[in-house]
């Protein structure tokens, strides 16, 4: 079980990240996370890519319908603009950012704010996704979360694209998406034609 840390004798701030496959629940305990601190009367302000519209062009929303104001921003040099008085920052869809979203991270934990970060490991080809890699090696706390496969209930650690697409960055939900664990994941399309014949 994650325990979040104390901000009582901290010299600097810190990373954390959660990550996982797609319908983990990755934004849902960002969103947890973000509405503890604001109960704790810390200043928190969240952040999303611009190119995010799925379920708002604002909010970020968890795929359980929770969800926190926040600000799309097309680069992640922009946090910058917004976070002085912040004194916790969260990032959702970390995977969409451009590599420079690792230095900013280093820069705001070093100036004392907590920074948490929710994104996908990997992407539909099983490749890390974007900054995510880099993002993990240099966090200090790391959540991994898991959905349950649907076709053998084991836990899901990849996201398998339904549709033929080949692009990496591909918006989708469930119409597009699901999660699989490695095995089914390894077995591809077969699953989904011998769905089809039942």
């Amino acid at each position: 079980m994650f325990l979040e840390p104390s901000f009582r004798g901290q010299r600097s701030g810190w990373i954390e990240v959660v990550c996982g496959s797609m319908f983990s629940g990755k934004t849902e305990e960002l969103i947890r996370r973000l509405k503890r601190a604001k109960f704790a009367n810390q200043k928190v302000e969240i952040f999303k890519p611009k190119k995010d519209t799925r379920y708002d062009d604002v909010q970020v929303v968890s795929h359980d319908e929770n969800s926190i104001p926040s600000i799309p921003i097309l680069k992640s040099t922009d946090i910058f603009e917004h976070v002085k008085e912040i004194d916790v920052v969260g990032i959702d869809e970390a995977q969409f950012f451009d590599a420079e979203l690792v230095t900013v991270c280093q820069r705001l934990a070093i100036k004392g704010k907590r920074v948490i970060i929710a994104g996908l490991d990997m992407d539909f080809r099983g490749i890390p996704f974007g900054p995510m890699p880099a993002l993990l090696a240099v966090a200090e706390y790391i959540t991994k979360v898991h959905a349950i496969c649907p076709h053998c209930g084991n836990l899901a650690t990849h996201s398998y694209r339904l549709s033929d697409e080949d692009e990496t960055v591909v918006l989708g939900e469930k119409d597009k998406y699901e999660p699989r664990c490695r095995v089914c994941y390894e077995m591809g399309n077969i699953l989904n034609f011998s769905q089809s014949e039942m």
